[in-house]
């Protein structure tokens, strides 16, 4: 061959190669500008645009600055909070040249495994923006006490800790905490000796929910004592004021007055935070809200153990916030649902935790289910033309069209998401899915896909099941898909819990913290009625409400839905959700009259998620199988077989033969 055809094809390959990056490269500067308003420059000049190489995309400040400053020496490097991009300025205009031609396009290698690899784009531009040095007002009341114990005394605070103890009645605190509470006194952070201590310990990832301690409950101060890994708690006001506080180890935060008794305060379960870069000129490494953008970077969390002293109130509280005040006739965070106990339980359960929210957020639910799952797809792609498919419990219909070839119907719970299927051109009406209006041996096949998980009872589920049997001719199948227990099997994470973004602020909110928990320790009281801390309350006939995309702590649970703005649905019979006003702190009450409010519903102490949250949060009933749990329903049904079962990306799956005997 000849060398200089072998030379041109390499040249062209290049050249190809370039030509995409250069699309790309246009491409991130027209979202730039559409998006944020940033104009990019042809000319060179000292500064770049990094596109990917910000915050928002979970890259530290030490991974960006290590790749540039292989181009050469930086001036400056700013790093928006929760923005895609950063902007760098270099001392000379030929090394922003050389990072511009060699970083074009290059993946940027991460340190931690739990990062996705990102792309970087970088473009000049004429200006950066100014560091602004914003000042955030401390929450009144709070005091962050850094260093307040030293690493001998947080070791042997940890070894204190015996959890598998779960004596809850202890007598008197533990002596190893007697040096920092008289510590506490003698520097004015107390004035009288608290009687409660909670120690929770909290891996990677997990979270407090947003709450106010019981005013009734506690007396006006309390404090936190962090050990171990470093974290951000987030104090939000009900005017929509939010502080996220850094917490060092080995930090003493001291919650009083305003603080304590307004703000929420909680951590968002997530397994990065955004805080204050480890810069000796930074000027306010407390809180993440304020400083130049020079100074934030990402850190990863690791384990961290909070010591939370509390004074039990014997009295009621006269704090000067009566409106929240629980003493003083402020109304209670509604009650979590029970466990059914029997068939009216739990059709009232499904009805308020099931039906009615699928009705609300039935077009933000449907934008968000809009690729089918392959295995579903293989189970009615081997259909032959001509059969009669029923999807019972089918959404917004996007398992009805897969294989043209077959007569598809569905039917749905929800009115909401059966409009959705007409709008679409499929047939559907609705139905609940114990009780369907079709004749007796008259389908094919069935499916069932993230149905039978919704219904509260064994005999529900199990009649579920025998509801999609009746349907089958036979030799028809049934496809079958309920949400497992095991969101990790054979050592591989579900998408569910892969997709837990580092760098995500949309808080989950639970039942209690989601970590270990120790004894809570209290000394004794004259009035042994008094309501114990809240962390030590374990209410076993209580649905729990559940962290998103975090492991399952129990089966029966609620999972958060935040409806987004501009995804609102309509009710049956009932009025639409109302809009949320510009700061969408505030959205209507009464749309669902007859119920609890499901948008604002806390297994905790907490203020109304409309006071912590930036959208209307629902929540819907889920019973998790475990694995075995919906093979033994199944063969309780005698006339079935079952032909196959399997895990499938966090669910159990069953395939079913009705036979033809």
């Amino acid at each position: 061959m000849d060398v200089n055809v072998g030379s041109d094809t390499k040249a062209y390959r290049r050249s190809k190669v370039d030509k995409k990056l250069l699309r790309k490269q246009i491409k991130s500067s027209h979202t730039l500008l559409r998006h944020e308003g940033i104009n990019t420059s042809l000319v060179p000049t000292k500064s770049l645009v990094v596109a990917n190489g910000g915050l928002g995309n979970g890259v530290s400040r030490e991974e960006l600055s290590a790749v540039l400053k292989e181009m050469g020496s930086l001036k400056t490097l700013l790093m928006p909070p929760k923005k895609p991009y950063a902007f760098v300025t270099y001392g000379s205009e030929e090394n922003a040249r050389k990072a511009h031609i060699y970083l074009n396009g290059q993946k940027l290698q991460r340190e931690e495994k739990e990062k996705n690899d990102v792309t970087l784009y970088l473009s000049f531009v004429d200006t950066v923006p100014c560091e602004q040095q914003t000042s955030v007002t401390m929450p009144a009341g709070l005091v962050l006490v850094e260093d307040f114990v030293s690493s001998e005394e947080e070791a042997v605070l940890l070894a204190a800790i015996d959890w598998s103890s779960h004596n809850n009645d202890a007598t008197g605190l533990p002596e190893k905490c007697q040096p920092v509470l008289q510590r506490c006194m003698e520097n004015g952070h107390l004035t009288t000796m608290p009687d409660q201590l909670t120690v929770n310990q909290y891996e990677s990832g997990q979270g407090i929910p947003p709450h106010v301690d019981t005013h009734s409950a506690f007396e006006d101060t309390i404090l936190s004592l962090s050990l171990g890994a470093k974290t951000v708690m987030e104090f939000r006001h009900p005017d929509g004021r939010v502080v996220n506080v850094f917490l060092p180890g080995r930090s003493l935060l001291v919650i009083r007055g305003e603080s304590r008794y307004l703000w929420t305060h909680g951590i968002t379960p997530r397994k990065f935070d955004m805080v204050p870069a480890s810069d000796p000129q930074c000027l306010a490494p407390t809180t993440c809200d304020h400083g130049p953008l020079n100074q934030l970077t990402l850190s990863k969390r690791g384990t961290r153990t909070s010591f939370t002293f509390r004074k039990i109130r014997i009295d009621p509280c006269r704090c000067a916030f009566p409106t929240v005040c629980d003493s003083q006739g402020a109304p209670s965070p509604p009650s979590p649902p029970s466990i059914p106990r029997g068939p009216s339980d739990a059709a009232r359960l499904e009805v308020e935790y099931v039906h009615r929210v699928y009705d609300a957020i039935a077009p933000h639910f449907s934008s968000t289910r809009h690729s089918p799952w392959p295995q579903v797809c293989h189970f009615l792609s081997l259909l032959s033309p001509g059969n009669v498919l029923a999807d019972v419990g089918c959404g917004n219909g996007k398992y009805l069209g897969v294989n043209p070839a077959v007569i598809s119907v569905g039917c749905d719970r929800s009115s909401a998401l059966i409009q959705i299927c007409t709008n679409r051109g499929f047939q559907a009406f609705v139905a609940d899915a114990l009780h369907v209006p079709l004749r007796t041996a008259s389908c094919d096949a069935c499916i069932s896909i993230a149905v039978i998980h919704h219904f509260s009872t064994t005999e529900r589920r199990l009649a579920a099941v025998k509801e999609l049997v009746r349907l089958l001719k036979p030799g028809g199948h049934a496809l079958i898909y309920v949400w497992a227990f095991e969101q990790e099997y054979k050592e591989q994470k579900s998408k569910y819990l892969k997709n837990n973004n580092p760098t995500n602020d949309t808080c989950g909110v639970t039942t209690a913290p989601e970590g270990k928990s120790s004894a809570c320790v209290r000394s004794n009281l004259e009035d042994n009625k008094k309501k114990p801390a809240d962390d030590c309350t374990v209410t076993h006939d209580k649905v729990g409400v559940h962290i998103n995309r975090t492991a399952f702590n129990s089966q029966d649970l609620l999972v958060p839905w935040h409806l987004k703005e501009g995804k609102r649905g309509k009710s049956k019979g009932e009025s639409e959700v109302a809009r949320t006003n510009e700061d969408k702190t505030k959205f209507s009450t009464d749309s669902f009259p007859n119920g609890p409010d499901l948008r604002s519903y806390s297994n905790t102490d907490s203020q109304h998620d409309s006071l912590t949250s930036a959208e209307p949060v629902f929540h819907r009933y889920y019973h998790v199988f475990q694995q075995g749990e919906l093979e033994q329903l199944c063969v309780q049904v005698k006339e079935i077989k079952l032909q196959r079962s399997y895990h499938d990306q966090g669910n159990w799956c069953v395939i079913l033969e009705k036979p033809v005997n």
